[in-house]
């Protein structure tokens, strides 16, 4: 009796489990017995930059399909569609001979009128569903942010990739009744599940400054034959992201899938995915790092009114560490703080470097994000190269002050530059302003995070009327707008091939932002290996200019005191 109740009790157990709780799973399978779906695509979500224009859209193509069990006469019907499609006739009668395959698809982002000349033509076994094909209204603007997707529905690359789960929707089905062969019953009607579309998204960018930028970059890089121009202009009261620049480029509508070097090459997002060595544009940091210290009373760190000594080299660890030129008429004469930055003198920053010591330097280093991503919403974001602390010898560390022997990304400077001259604050950077529906519904709203204090308001505000004075009278000066409060720091690197210094092969960049008492632009410009002339205040400072004048333009900003 026990045996019997127990017996009695599992298979009741057993019937409730599948009349409650595996319904649906059946339901689904006996559903999929009977029926064929065709799929459907939805539409993906739009792109925009900040002021609402399209950066990225769709249009309407069609998907054609077949099932081989239910096409009447497959050599009639390959005829037909091998001349309508351009498919030889024996692949395509091979295609619906192949009944160990539920449906096959013979072609994707089709025209309409194609696919109206099928559906006139009356081929049984054969069917479309709507499919859409992504367009770039501006082509090759800002392709490496905005990015391409696998034949218009999966993003591939930027922002298209990092936030396709928002943008590519929920797929749709027309389901069709069918016998035990898969031949749809006559005198049946389809069901219709619509697709669902993907959320749209308000990117950061402001495709005017992009256009801008890129326009600048552009004839820099011709006029001056160089390897790649490459530029970021941030807001550096919320680190969002206005432009990113990357050339050579390509154009998002036809991406060069055949050439995959190519591809991969010319897609590639620069300024957050590869690393270099700053050169004199890092001096920035260090310059922050000692007036922070001296303001805090570190007896180590060197006043504003300090007197370097006027010498063109220092020895440290046995090595010979040399400034980049003579100053003042051929003498290297004695400097302040603020006539380093003018001259970019590199031995004033080796002496703040090694006078900082260690500990205290790499505390900074770590503040400013170095050594470590910054979380920006973008894919394959480089972290930099920096020694460990407990590696890092004295003649490491005085190349660490004026920009050698460390490694970071353009992305990387460009937020340290901007903590440094809008208060201290370190922000996290990012590209997504909003997502939202078509309707108008907002799902997702940026706000702006801050990651860490580097500096106090006293020292952002001395170093920022330094470094306006770099672009007044010092090595800036070609990116000088009369009228408005321009400030930044030029920087000259050599590059390294295995190892050894590359022989006439430079980095020119320049750092800059306006206006210089409440920094709301600012650009970091880099030339790679331009030919000719190769310093950063002749090659990267008017690109800068250039691009701030546009701004000027674009946004309609007055000049002090109008």
């Amino acid at each position: 009796m026990l045996a019997i109740a127990f017996l009695f009790c599992v298979f009741l157990g057993r019937f409730c489990y599948v009349q409650l709780f595996w319904r649906q799973d059946l339901v689904y399978l006996a559903l999929d017995q009977w029926t064929r779906e065709i799929p459907i695509t939805p539409e993906r979500g739009k792109i925009f930059d900040r002021n609402g224009e399209l950066l990225a859209g769709n249009e309407s193509a069609y998907s054609v399909y077949a099932r081989a069990n239910a096409v009447k006469d497959a050599a009639e019907t390959a005829q037909t569609l091998s001349a309508l499609l351009g498919i030889s006739f024996e692949e395509m009668k091979a295609k619906l001979s192949d009944r160990s395959r539920s449906e096959i698809t013979l072609v994707k982002q089709a025209e309409k009128s194609l696919v109206q000349r099928i559906e006139g033509s009356g081929l049984a076994g054969v069917y479309y569903s709507r499919d859409n094909r992504r367009v770039y209204p501006y082509g090759s603007l800002a392709a490496q942010v905005i990015g391409f997707t696998a034949m218009g529905s999966e993003g591939t690359t930027g922002a298209e990739r990092f936030y396709d789960s928002f943008l590519k929707g929920k797929k749709g089905e027309i389901l069709y009744e069918t016998d035990l062969v898969g031949a749809e019953i006559e005198g049946t009607s389809a069901s219709y599940l619509p697709a669902e579309a993907g959320m749209n998204l308000k990117l950061t960018l402001d495709y005017r400054i992009q256009a801008i930028a890129e326009e600048v970059m552009g004839r820099t890089l011709a006029a001056t034959s160089a390897k790649a121009a490459r530029c970021i202009v941030l807001d550096p009261q919320d680190f969002s992201v206005l432009a990113m620049v990357n050339l050579p480029s390509y154009d998002l509508n036809e991406p060069p899938r055949d050439d995959m070097d190519a591809l991969n090459r010319l897609s590639r997002n620069c300024i957050v995915s590869d690393i270099y060595e700053p050169g004199s544009t890092f001096k920035i940091v260090t310059a922050a790092a000692d007036l922070e210290e001296w303001r805090k009373g570190n007896a180590s760190a060197f006043s504003p009114d300090h007197i370097f000594p006027s010498s063109r080299t220092r020895s440290v660890d046995g090595t010979t560490i040399k400034c980049w030129s003579d100053h003042k008429n051929g003498k290297h004469a004695e400097q302040t703080l603020a006539d380093a930055l003018n001259n970019s003198c590199n031995p004033c920053f080796v002496d703040m470097a090694l006078s900082l010591g260690k500990e205290t330097f790499y505390s900074y280093l770590t503040a400013f994000g170095f050594g470590k991503a910054t979380g920006i919403d973008f894919s394959g974001e480089a972290v930099g190269m920096l020694i460990p602390e407990g590696s890092v010898r004295d003649c490491d560390l005085a190349r660490i002050g004026f920009g050698q022997t460390i490694a970071l990304s353009p992305l990387q400077l460009a937020c340290a530059a901007a903590s440094a001259v809008n208060g201290g604050c370190y922000y996290e950077p990012h590209l997504l302003r909003e997502v939202f529906s078509d309707d108008g519904y907002v799902s997702f709203r940026a706000e702006k995070k801050l990651v860490a204090r580097t500096v106090s308001e006293e020292t952002s505000r001395l170093l920022s009327s330094m470094l306006e004075g770099v672009v007044r009278e010092g090595s800036g000066k070609h990116a000088y707008i009369e009228g408005y409060r321009v400030a930044g720091k030029t920087g000259t690197a050599q590059k390294y091939e295995n190892g050894q210094i590359a022989q006439g092969k430079y980095v020119s960049s320049f750092v800059g932002y306006f206006p210089s008492d409440a920094p709301r632009f600012l650009a970091l410009i880099i030339v790679d290996e331009p030919q000719g002339s190769y310093y950063g205040s002749t090659v990267a400072a008017p690109c800068a200019k250039e691009i701030f004048e546009g701004i000027i333009r674009a946004r309609n900003i007055p000049p002090e005191g109008a």
